[in-house]
């Protein structure tokens, strides 16, 4: 009988180059934050490369042995691969070094796992981890191998394999019927945004760009943030004021990063809905890191599973006081459209061009109009305060008010043109301003 070790915490790190691709210092760094992240204490490292992986130990017998005289020096606990491995390459490897491995994809989920918080996050989290176990099922119990036929030969009805796998399925199933209630709320939230016109604007990127802290600086929300990989993964939601354009809601999601795990992009569907249904994207890159244009790629990447690639986005060059020398800018495309911003969060500089750039992104065509409001028009006042810029807002002596404001032309056209009030307060007021 097959029983597998004990969980421990030393851990021997597999970086194998394949296909006569070099493994980069800023990979190797990254694979060891992941490690570090997930409460691993690295005792020891394995690289080389191949042409292709081993079909029966993905590293190949050689290495295979010189990784189990590592493991046994150390006295690792753990072998964790930079990797996708098989089910069977998995087992194979546990079997030859006496100890647990783990690839890229269950430590990104046992990371994910530790640091999530809410309800939603958990089940999302278990679910992912679930369907990455339901494909690992392989043979471990010798005494229930298989039912064999012939007198005394018949095995139980079921063995072990079955019996887990159907109560997995049973589990996933349950997942699936909850997650599908946080979805169908989560959907009812926006919708009711979109019937009040108030834009999303999503913050995406690689994973410990920076997003949490952009988050805070831009809302004053006060979310966790830290110098780690994933360190928040629950979605947070809080209204953005932007001085010259219309009330926003500015959503913090996931960080994403290489290889992250398809059964993760499934389970946080209901989180990554937000980003698939944002009016903008704020894609935030770390613009002191030196793979900052392969981190962009991968998570375009993710975009594109998810069903976001055709969203509008706006770059976010994030950490210039960590660059060299950047200053502060904002660039624009051959339209004149903002489409790129350098930037510091942590420090705030170039937060102001990041404000003026989202209000032109998202007011769109913007009239300016001149108003004068009765003492019965509070509530239309109340409506432009939070869908308009009120650009002035003074009181009149028989107890209105005078104002002037910028909204966009489809907000005017939607939602203000059929209103009486509303033109009534057109015609007393001055002209409206070009």
């Amino acid at each position: 009988m097959l029983e597998r070790p004990e969980a421990g915490e030393r851990s021997i790190l597999v970086q194998i180059a394949m296909g006569g691709q070099r493994t980069t210092d800023d990979a190797a760094g990254e694979f060891q934050l992941l490690a570090e992240a997930a409460g691993a204490e690295v005792v020891g490292t394995l690289g080389g490369s191949r042409d292709t992986p081993d079909p029966r130990l993905f590293i190949g017998s050689g290495k295979a042995d010189e990784l189990k005289a590592l493991v046994e020096a150390a006295g690792a606990e753990l072998v964790i691969f930079d990797h996708a491995l098989s089910p069977a390459q998995e087992r194979n490897l546990e079997r030859l070094l006496s100890c647990r491995v783990v690839d890229r994809s269950g430590l990104i989920l046992d990371i994910f796992a530790q640091r999530a918080r809410s309800a939603d996050g958990k089940l999302q989290v278990e679910l992912a981890q679930l369907r990455h176990l339901s494909t690992r099922l392989v043979r471990g119990w010798t005494h229930l191998e298989r039912q064999k036929g012939g007198i005394g030969l018949r095995g139980p009805g079921e063995t072990q394999l079955e019996t887990d796998r159907r109560l997995l399925g049973r589990r996933i199933a349950l997942l699936n019927e909850r997650l599908t209630h946080v979805e169908t709320q989560r959907g009812q939230g926006r919708r009711a945004r979109n019937r009040a016109e108030i834009p999303t604007v999503s913050l995406v990127g690689y994973t410990n760009a920076g997003k949490s802290t952009l988050f805070n600086r831009l809302t004053e929300a006060g979310v966790y943030q830290a110098d780690q990989l994933f360190a928040t993964l629950d979605p947070t939601l809080r209204r953005l004021h932007l001085p010259a354009g219309p009330a926003t809601v500015l959503a913090d999601t996931v960080g994403f990063i290489n290889g992250l795990p398809h059964e993760l992009v499934a389970a946080f569907r209901s989180t990554l809905q937000e980003t698939r249904e944002a009016s903008l994207l704020l894609h935030v890159v770390d613009a002191a890191s030196p793979e900052r244009d392969r981190r962009i790629r991968d998570v375009a990447s993710v975009l594109a599973e998810i069903g976001a690639q055709d969203c509008p986005q706006l770059l976010v060059y994030n950490k210039i006081d960590l660059a060299d020398d950047q200053p502060p800018r904002l660039d624009r495309d051959a339209d004149g459209r903002p489409w790129r911003v350098w930037m510091s969060a942590q420090t705030g500089a170039g937060v102001e061009l990041l404000t003026e750039a989202l209000s032109e992104r998202l007011r769109g065509e913007l009239v300016h109009e001149s108003l004068l409001l009765g003492p019965a028009d509070g509530a239309l006042r109340a409506w432009l305060f939070e869908h308009a810029s009120v650009l002035n807002d003074v009181g009149t002596d028989e107890g209105g008010w005078r104002m002037e404001v910028e909204l966009a032309r489809q907000q005017v056209e939607r939602y203000l043109e059929a209103d009486p009030r509303w033109q009534q307060c057109r015609l007393r007021g001055e002209p409206a301003l070009s």
